[in-house]
Order: C-alpha cells, then sequence, then structure tokens
C-alpha cells in the first residue's frame, strides 16, 4: 500500500488585530487545519474568517479545543476533573462547529491544544472525559491525539475514528513524550531536519529521541506548528521532502 499522510496546521491563533500566522499561506501546504475556539486564541471573527480560508482551498477542519488560559496561550497546566475537560471540550467543538456548518462545511476532526493535550496525553481520566466529549458530540469526528498516549488509547477504547499524531518540529523523549518547551533541544527550527525526521516516522515507523535511542512511532497525522518564525517555510520543506518521496498527502477519509 503506498504512504500517505496527514499534514496538519495550527491555525486561526489570532485574537482582534493580532495575526501570529500567515495561515492563508500554510493552508496552501496543509491537509488538515485545527482551529483554535477561543480559550487558548481566536475569536468569533478569527474563527470565521479561517474557516472560510480553510473551505476555499479544500483543507479539512477540525476543533483545537484548550485549557480557558488566554493569557498563556494555553500551554499552563490546570487542575480540571474529567466532566470539566469533558464540558470545556463540548463546548469549544460547538463554537467551530456553528461557524464550519453555517459557511457550508463540515467538521473532521478534534485536536486538544497545547497543556489540555499533553495532560490527556498522559492521564487516563482526563482523557476519557475529552473523547466521550467529541464521541458524543460527533462519533464520526477523527479525534487527534499523541501517538501511543493514553488519549488515542482513550478514543480506541471507545471505538472512535482515532489519528496518532506525531512533530515535526518538537523533540521527543524516550518514552514518547514531548520534551518540554523549556528544555533545550525541544524546538527543531531546522526545515530539513524536521523533513527528514518526519519521513523516518512515515518510512520507518520510527524517530530518533533526544538521547539518541530510537523511538518506534506511529504518525498517521503530522503537525508543524503555525505560530513559530518560519513556519511557512517549514512546512513548504516538509510538503516538499514528502512528496519527493512518494508520500501522499491527504487529510483522513471523511466518515458518514
Amino acid at each position: 500500500m503506498p504512504h500517505r499522510v496527514d499534514l496538519n496546521c495550527d491555525l486561526g491563533e489570532g485574537y482582534g488585530p493580532w495575526t501570529p500566522a500567515d495561515d492563508a499561506s500554510l493552508l496552501e501546504v496543509a491537509s488538515s487545519a485545527s482551529l483554535a475556539c477561543g480559550f487558548h486564541a481566536g475569536d468569533p471573527a478569527t474563527m470565521r474568517r479561517t474557516v472560510r480560508l480553510a473551505l476555499e482551498r479544500g483543507v479539512a477542519i477540525g476543533a483545537h479545543p484548550s485549557l480557558p488560559d488566554l493569557q498563556g496561550f494555553g500551554r499552563r497546566d490546570m487542575a480540571i476533573t474529567p466532566e470539566e475537560a469533558y464540558e470545556l471540550t463540548l463546548y469549544q467543538v460547538g463554537a467551530l462547529h456553528a461557524f464550519v456548518k453555517a459557511a457550508g462545511g463540515r467538521l473532521s476532526h478534534v485536536k486538544p491544544h497545547g497543556a489540555l493535550y499533553n495532560q490527556a496525553a498522559r492521564d487516563a481520566r482526563l482523557a476519557e472525559g475529552i473523547a466521550r466529549a467529541v464521541r458524543d458530540f460527533d462519533r464520526g469526528l477523527y479525534l487527534f491525539g499523541l501517538s501511543g498516549s493514553e488519549l488515542t488509547a482513550a478514543g480506541e477504547r471507545l471505538g472512535m475514528p482515532v489519528m496518532h499524531e506525531a512533530f515535526a518540529d518538537r523533540a521527543y523523549q524516550a518514552d514518547g513524550k514531548l520534551v518540554p518547551r523549556g528544555q533545550m533541544g525541544a524546538v527543531i527550527h531546522d526545515g530539513e531536519e524536521a523533513a527528514a525526521r518526519v519521513l523516518d516516522m512515515v518510512l520507518k515507523g520510527g524517530v530518533k529521541a533526544l538521547d539518541g535511542s530510537w523511538l518506534p512511532l506511529r504518525a498517521d497525522t503530522v503537525c508543524l506548528h503555525g505560530d513559530h518564525p518560519g513556519a511557512l517555510e517549514r512546512a513548504r520543506t516538509l510538503r516538499a521532502a514528502l512528496e519527493a518521496a512518494g508520500i501522499a498527502v491527504a487529510a483522513p477519509t471523511a466518515r458518514p
């Protein structure tokens, strides 16, 4: 079977006049986009505009729910219960869905953001709360989660379509977790290096961890963050490398 991978970007992360990424150009490269829903970034006007841009370019749209943390961009851990995780996920997915439906589109997936994503990757009860919210909203939505994490495991237990996500621009620890952002070497800025790592993920089923060990890794979808300097150039480099290697870049198949 030919190799195939989804390339997703986290977009719509502006607020008011502030726009940290060139969303329109990134949407020319990505096959899926995870859009902020107002809790870490994004406002109604930004959500509506980014939905329209994604639909115009034929890019699959997903919700990117977060902890309620605008000041910290959703990257600070918070102590929440599984029921609170359920409620804040359902609330944000519903908000984005309203804009997608009004524009004549359809949601494809849900991918938690930042600290919520990382907490759900290691906390089975929190992961189940998020997965239940997605299933109860629409059991046909794909759940994106860190490859091999508690979040993908929770979705699989609930019989949901799951996409194991890998990161082009983040380093991994030997246990499969992402290297914390404050640690040296956590973020990969060189586009060629990031592309080579993704080729290993897709073609060889793994990647070299920060300590030099080989980490087996499933990569159904690969994220390249849109809010980093040089994000567009890295995205273009990555897509070109994938296509040169004969790897099809495509969003997950829409479900009935």
